[in-house]
């Protein structure tokens, strides 16, 4: 089964296209972990990716997304390639969006 499941940072403004058959939103999502190395040090990764959405969730990512904004995403893994103007072969994994929802953080007594 190809799915996945992203809660991460809208990374920049997103990418609205409107074309004959309908709408595409394309976004950047970071997505955060941590860990304790050998030294007792907290490492800190950011990976960063690739997020599309067609149709009706376009429409709704249009009006919920921006810069910043915690959301979640569920999809799946897309591999793709296609021929640059330089005629070289551009590979691109991206997550085509099935669902996407705003992530609500609960705020502590100490927040």
């Amino acid at each position: 089964m190809n799915s996945v499941k992203l809660i991460g940072n809208v990374g920049r403004e997103i990418n609205v296209k409107d074309f004959d058959g309908g709408k595409v939103v394309t976004f950047s999502l970071a997505t955060n972990e941590s860990y304790i190395n050998k030294n007792k040090e907290e490492v800190k990764n950011t990976s960063w990716h690739s997020i599309v959405a067609w149709g009706q969730l376009a429409k709704q990512c249009e009006t919920l997304l921006e810069k910043g904004k915690s959301v979640s995403v569920e999809g799946k893994i897309n591999y793709r390639q296609y021929q640059n103007k330089d005629n070289l072969t551009v590979r691109v994994v991206e997550i085509v969006a099935s669902k996407v929802e705003e992530v609500m953080w609960k705020q502590t007594a100490n927040s």
